[in-house]
């Protein structure tokens, strides 16, 4: 039952398979649009002749029918097209060679060969214009053979018209009305398919174009721009030394006793609100947001060919920012929620780690400095190496220099930014 319900489904849509090309599907429509016109008309003109007074026999146009649908039907069942489209072109091409012999002479069969230029145009628009080359010359070679027939022979042999002249005159009428019909339809048939398919894959690109720039912000919001690029055209390790980057953490301070008692979804919440801010602000400033760790945020600058920005300016401007925000926008629990911070300027490697569900991470000295001071600081302090403190010196107002002791490090200096000069300083800042 399933296998027949198929096949019916197959007749309905001309033996179209859902995998096929598109030039594919054109090409099995307009075939079996030219089937359809070219088996209706013979028995329309058989209808003609008789309601014009003359029979004819009937039986050349119900084999052709036959014929006609038995190929079709093979054509559904096997699903072989390149069968289908000979067999069909062979019928366009030789029935009105049969018809007119069998009728009489061009006169009185009134030019019914003429029908035959159908299987060289169809065969352009079904195969192509180089497979239809042959066609086109046996169309020529039944018409040159018609006329031997008629100009040659008939010298020999008096054939008498058993078709009045009156109703061969009509019909060479009707037959050039009708071939330049068929061809006409048929042409405009094959450009409405080629347009509705085109239409389709239109939108079908539309589609994918639009998910595409989705999967491109998606992986933007994940990597730096040119490493994203990067990753897109290569499977390569992806691994770059930089000689110059100014690296910022910042952490919530005592986050955990904030967040007692809170429901994890409220959790989830206040970090989300938090942390989005952040991300505006880096992208404010031009800067590289790296990665959250808990409630820690990890920013960059100096990984990103721009010319113009001075990340490590652009870094103290965004630290300086942050810190205002949580001080006037965001309170958990009757509690003000604070941050420290930690700045750190020199060499890194950044690479994109793993193969799945990977992140792009930055490793090295730098990287490691600006992560200790930060949990070193104060609750609102922004601290920042000597080599940042240099950079910043000429704008940025700081507390005197301290020495502090760092695991793996030893004794290093820090500096405690307060705000750019010029500026009224927060509250609270230079603790």
């Amino acid at each position: 039952m399933t296998n027949e319900m198929t096949f019916i489904a197959r007749l309905r849509h001309a033996g179209i398979n859902p995998a096929d090309t598109e030039d594919l599907k054109i090409r099995k429509a307009v075939l079996v649009f030219a089937m359809g016109l070219m088996t209706a008309a013979p028995m329309f003109w058989l209808t003609l002749y008789w309601i014009m007074g003359h029979q004819l026999s009937a039986t050349l146009p119900l084999a052709y029918q036959l014929i006609s649908v038995a190929t079709y039907v093979i054509y559904v069942r096997t699903g072989n097209f390149n069968f289908f489209s000979y067999s069909q072109l062979g019928l366009f091409l030789f029935f009105p060679f049969v018809v007119q012999l069998a009728i009489g002479n061009f006169i009185s069969a009134s030019g019914v060969v003429l029908w035959g230029i159908v299987a060289p145009i169809v065969a352009v628009l079904v195969l192509s214009g180089r497979d239809s080359i042959p066609w086109f010359v046996a169309y020529l070679a039944m018409l040159i053979i018609c006329g031997y027939i008629d100009f040659e022979l008939a010298g020999a042999v008096q054939i008498k018209s058993s078709v009045p002249f009156r109703i061969s005159t009509v019909f060479f009428m009707l037959n050039f009305v009708a071939i330049s019909g068929i061809l006409y339809f048929l042409m405009r048939y094959s450009a409405r398919e080629k347009e509705r398919y085109q239409s389709e894959l239109e939108s079908s690109n539309s589609l994918l174009r639009i998910e595409q720039e989705k999967s491109e912000r998606l992986l933007l919001n994940i990597l730096p721009g040119p490493v994203a690029q990067r990753l897109k055209h290569t499977d390569a390790v992806i691994a770059d030394g930089f000689a110059d980057v100014t690296v910022m953490f910042a952490d919530i301070v005592n986050f955990t006793s904030l967040a007692a008692g809170m429901s994890p979804s409220q959790i989830f919440a206040m970090l989300n609100r938090v942390f989005s801010n952040f991300d505006e602000l880096a992208e404010k400033h031009g800067l590289e947001k790296i990665k959250t760790i808990g409630d820690a945020y990890m920013v960059a600058g100096g990984l990103n060919d721009d010319a113009g920005l001075n990340y490590t300016e652009a870094i103290a401007n965004m630290a300086l920012d942050m810190r205002e925000a949580l001080a006037n926008g965001l309170a958990v629990n009757g509690s003000q929620l604070e941050l420290r911070m930690g700045i750190g300027t020199g060499p890194i490697v950044g690479g994109v780690v793993g193969k799945k569900k990977f992140i792009y991470d930055l490793w090295g000295d730098t990287v490691n400095l600006a992560s200790r001071i930060t949990t070193e600081g104060v609750p609102g302090s922004i601290q920042v190496d000597a080599t940042t403190w240099r950079r910043l010196r000429e704008n940025y107002e700081f507390l005197a220099p301290q020495t502090i002791h760092l695991k793996g490090k030893g004794e290093t200096v820090v500096h405690r930014l307060l705000g750019r000069k010029g500026t009224v300083l927060i509250d609270g800042a230079a603790t």
